[in-house]
C-alpha cells in the first residue's frame, strides 16, 4: 500500500490543522526530595555561526552525558514528505556542558525526523514519520537494524503509520508508539521479534482513537522507568498514561492548562517524571515535574515556545526542543546551598 493508494487519507487533515499504587521500594524512590529550581542556560548551545538548526524534533542522552538532537534540518513539515531525503545533515551530538557540536551526520538518510532515542549500549533508535519506520544506528551513524517498509503506512506488526517514537528496555526489549495513524503502542524484543500491542488500531482514525485508559489520540512521546513502567504523552488526548510492562493500565494525568501533551522523559537519578506541552492560543510550553505516581511537584511556563521533545541529564539538568524558535534550550538544576 503506497501513500497514493492509502487508506489514512485521514492523516492529512489531521496533520494540516495542527491512579493506582506503587511498590514499596518504588514509592520510597519516587518520594526523594530535589530541588525545586531550575533556570536557563544562557547562550546555550554554542552552534557554529553559519550552522542552521531545524525543528529539533527528538532529544536524548548519550552514555557520555552529552545531547543528541535529532532535526529536520531545514524542510518545513509536510505530509506527505517530498520524495527526496534531506540533504543536510540531521543529527547532532552537543556537549553538555560546553554546548559544542561534537559530530553531526545524518545527510541523505531521512525524510521527516522525529523521534530519538538512546537505549543502553548507547544506540540511537529513529522514528521517521514519512519513511514509516524504526531504525536503529551506531554512535557512527552505521545501521543496525530496521523496522518497517519505507514510504509504506500499514498497521500490522512490521508497517506503521507516522510512528513518533521509541523507549529502549535495560534487556533490549523496546515499545514504539505509533503514532499519528495508528494510535497504538507496540511491543518488541531485543531481537526485533513482535510480542503485543495496545491501544487502538484500525483502517480510520475514527476507529483507532480512544479516550478510555489504554486507549490513545496520537501517543506521541514514551519513556520508560527503572520498575519497567510505561509513561506515554498522548497529545491529542492532553495527557500521560501509565503502564505495566504488558500494557496494563496504572495510572493517568490529566492537563486542564493547555492543549497537547507532546513528550515525557524520565529521570533516572530522581526516580522524577518531566513533561512538556503546548498551549496553541498561547504559544507557550510548560515544563512539568512528577513522582512516577503521576503526582504533580512543580511546573514552569515559557512564552514563545513549542517544545517537541525533552531529555534529562544525569545531573538533572532538562533539555527542550522548540520547533517553534527552532532552538533548543537547557535549564540547569540548581542544587541548594547546603549541598554545594
Amino acid at each position: 500500500m503506497s501513500y497514493k493508494q492509502s487508506g489514512y487519507l485521514f492523516l492529512l487533515t489531521l496533520l494540516l490543522t495542527a491512579g493506582c499504587r506503587q511498590s514499596k521500594a518504588e514509592k520510597q524512590s519516587s518520594e526523594t526530595a530535589i530541588p525545586d529550581s531550575y533556570e536557563m542556560v544562557a547562550d546555550w548551545p554554542n552552534l557554529p555561526e553559519d550552522f542552521a538548526l531545524g525543528m529539533p524534533t527528538g532529544l536524548g542522552i548519550g552514555s557520555d552525558n552529552n545531547l543528541l538532537v535529532f532535526h529536520r534540518a531545514g524542510r518545513p513539515w509536510m505530509f506527505p514528505p517530498p520524495a527526496e531525503k534531506i540533504e543536510n545533515n540531521t543529527i547532532l551530538a552537543i556537549d553538555s556542558g560546553t554546548g559544542k557540536v561534537l559530530n553531526n551526520w545524518g545527510g541523505g538518510m531521512f525524510l521527516m525526523p522525529h523521534g530519538l532515542e538512546v537505549d543502553s549500549d548507547n544506540n540511537i533508535w529513529i522514528t521517521d514519520v514519512g519513511l514509516q519506520q524504526i531504525l536503529k544506528f551506531n554512535q557512527n551513524g552505521d545501521l543496525l537494524s530496521v523496522i518497517g517498509e519505507a514510504t509504506v503506512l500499514g498497521n500490522d506488526s512490521t508497517h506503521f503509520a507516522l510512528p513518533t517514537d521509541v523507549a529502549s528496555a535495560p534487556d533490549g526489549s523496546f515499545y514504539v508508539s505509533d503514532g499519528y495513524g495508528n494510535s497504538r503502542v507496540l511491543k518488541y524484543s531485543k531481537d526485533n521479534t513482535f510480542l503485543m500491542e495496545w491501544g487502538k488500531n484500525g483502517p480510520d482514525r475514527k476507529s483507532n482513537r480512544g479516550e478510555g485508559a489504554g486507549e490513545f489520540n496520537t501517543p506521541h512521546g514514551i519513556d520508560l522507568d527503572q520498575y519497567k513502567n510505561v509513561y506515554v504523552a498522548d497529545r491529542e488526548n492532553n495527557r500521560i498514561q501509565k503502564f505495566d510492562s504488558v500494557g496494563n493500565f496504572k495510572a493517568v494525568w490529566q492537563n486542564n492548562t493547555a492543549h497537547q501533551l507532546y513528550s515525557v522523559a524520565v529521570d533516572h537519578k530522581n526516580n522524577v517524571l518531566f513533561a512538556i506541552d503546548y498551549d496553541s492560543i498561547a504559544q507557550s510550553s510548560t515544563i512539568f515535574r512528577f513522582d512516577l505516581d503521576l503526582n504533580l511537584q512543580t511546573q514552569f511556563n515559557n512564552p514563545n515556545t513549542r517544545y517537541h521533545d525533552i531529555a534529562i541529564d544525569k545531573g538533572g539538568n532538562i533539555y527542550v526542543g522548540d520547533i517553534l524558535g527552532n532552538k533548543i534550550q537547557k535549564f540547569r538544576l540548581i542544587e541548594p546551598e547546603a549541598n554545594k
